[in-house]
C-alpha cells in the first residue's frame, strides 16, 4: 500500500532534482556502464536508477535486486530540495566504529563483511528469533523515500533512500501490549571495525538507539537496505539501518543486529554518555541549542568556504505537519 503523506513534503519531480541531475531513459539504454550494473533488471527500474550522477556501481545480492525491479519510486519526495550528490553522501559519515574523521567510514567501512547478516529480534513480542535481511525484506515492496537528513552537528543532507515502513516490520513481528518502546543495536566487530580499538573504544559499544512504539509505527519511519537506487554502501549503514527524519541524525541507527521490543525506555548510546547534549527524543528543534553551537541554522552539503550554504533549520527537519501531534503536551525544550 502506498503511504500518502501531506502535500507539505511533496511536490512535483522538477522541484526535486534539478534537471542537469537526470539522465534520460535514451541516456540510461546507452551508457554501457550503467547497462551493465542494471543488468537483468527491469527497463524502468534501470531508468529510474540512472537519475543519479556519479553513483558506483554496485554488486547487490540478488534479493535485492529483485526487490530493486519492483521498487516504488518517489513515494515520497522532499519539497522544493535538491539531492545531495552521491559523493558527498557516501564520503562525509559519522560512523565512529571506522573512525572519528569524516572520512573513516569510507576508508575503512568496505572492509566489513555484509553477508549473512542476522538480526536478532527478541523482547515481547510474539515473534522473536533470528531473521536475515532477505527475510525481513520478504513481504514488503521497497519504496524510495526522499528525505531530509539533519545531524545534530548542524549540517545537512537530501537522500533518496530505498526501504519500506518500520510499522510494516512491527506489525508482521507481533509486539505485545507491553512492548512500549524499540530497542536497536548496531554491530560490534572491532576486526573490522577499527574505530572501536581508539580513543571512541571509551564509547560503551555496542551503538544502541531507540525509539517510543508510536514514534515507531509513524508512518514517515522507515527501514533501509539502498540509497540512490543502489544496495547501501557499508560506510552509509549496510546492510540494513533506520531513517527518522524528523529527528537528529544519530537516531537513525546504522547497521542493525538487534531488534528488542521493550516495556522501558532504552538507555541509549549518546544520551548515556552525554545526557545534557543528547536527548533520548532528539527531534530537530531550531529553538534548542546545543550546549556548544546553535540549532537555528544549518549548514546544506555540499558547500564551500566561500559558499557555506547556510538556512534556518525547520522544526522537525520540515516535518512539523506529519509528526508534531506525537509529543502534543511535552515541553519539548525538556524532553530534547
Amino acid at each position: 500500500m502506498l503511504i500518502k503523506i501531506p502535500r507539505r513534503s511533496d511536490c512535483h519531480e522538477s522541484e526535486v532534482t534539478p534537471e542537469a541531475l537526470y539522465l534520460n531513459r535514451r541516456q540510461v539504454m546507452q551508457g554501457a556502464a550503467l547497462s551493465v550494473a542494471c543488468a537483468g533488471l527491469p527497463l524502468m527500474a534501470c531508468a529510474q536508477e540512472g537519475r543519479y550522477e556519479g553513483v558506483d556501481a554496485d554488486d547487490a545480492p540478488a534479493w535485492f535486486d529483485a526487490k530493486r525491479g519492483e521498487a516504488r519510486w518517489e513515494a515520497v519526495v522532499a519539497k522544493g530540495e535538491a539531492i545531495t550528490p552521491y559523493r558527498d553522501a557516501t564520503h562525509y559519515n559519522n560512523f565512529y566504529e571506522f573512525g572519528p574523521d569524516k572520512g573513516d567510514p569510507a576508508a575503512h567501512a568496505p572492509k566489513l563483511v555484509t553477508e549473512p547478516w542476522t538480526v536478532m529480534v527478541d523482547g515481547e513480542v510474539a515473534n522473536p528469533g533470528a531473521y536475515s535481511v532477505e527475510d525481513l525484506f520478504a513481504a514488503p515492496r521497497l519504496e524510495e523515500r526522499i528525505y531530509r537528513l539533519r545531524c545534530v552537528e548542524a549540517w545537512s543532507m537530501v537522500i533518496p533512500w530505498l526501504g519500506f515502513p518500520l510499522a510494516e516490520l512491527v506489525r508482521s513481528l507481533e509486539p505485545t501490549s507491553n512492548a512500549k518502546f524499540v530497542r536497536f543495536e548496531t554491530l560490534a566487530r572491532p576486526e573490522q571495525m577499527p574505530g572501536m580499538r581508539t580513543g571512541f573504544s571509551l564509547i560503551d559499544w555496542p551503538y544502541v538507539e531507540g525509539l517510543r512504539m508510536d514514534e515507531a509505527m509513524h508512518p514517515l519511519s522507515l527501514m533501509v537496505v539502498g540509497m540512490y537506487g543502489r544496495v547501501l554502501p557499508n560506510q552509509n549503514g549496510a546492510p540494513l539501518r533506520l531513517i527518522v527524519p524528523w529527528k537528529y541524525g544519530f537516531k537513525s541507527i546504522k547497521s542493525i543486529v538487534r531488534i528488542s521490543f521493550v516495556r522501558e525506555q532504552p538507555a541509549t548510546t549518546w544520551q548515556t554518555m552525554a545526557p545534557q547534549e543528547y536527548g533520548f527524543y532528539a527531534n530537530v528543534n531550531p529553538d534548542v541549542s546545543h550546549p556548544r553551537w546553535s540549532q537555528a541554522r544549518e549548514r546544506r552539503l555540499p558547500g564551500s568556504l566561500f559558499s557555506p550554504n547556510v538556512r534556518a533549520t525547520l522544526a522537525f527537519n520540515g516535518y512539523a505537519d506529519e509528526v508534531s501531534s506525537l509529543y502534543a503536551g511535552m515541553d519539548l525544550s525538556k524532553d530534547y
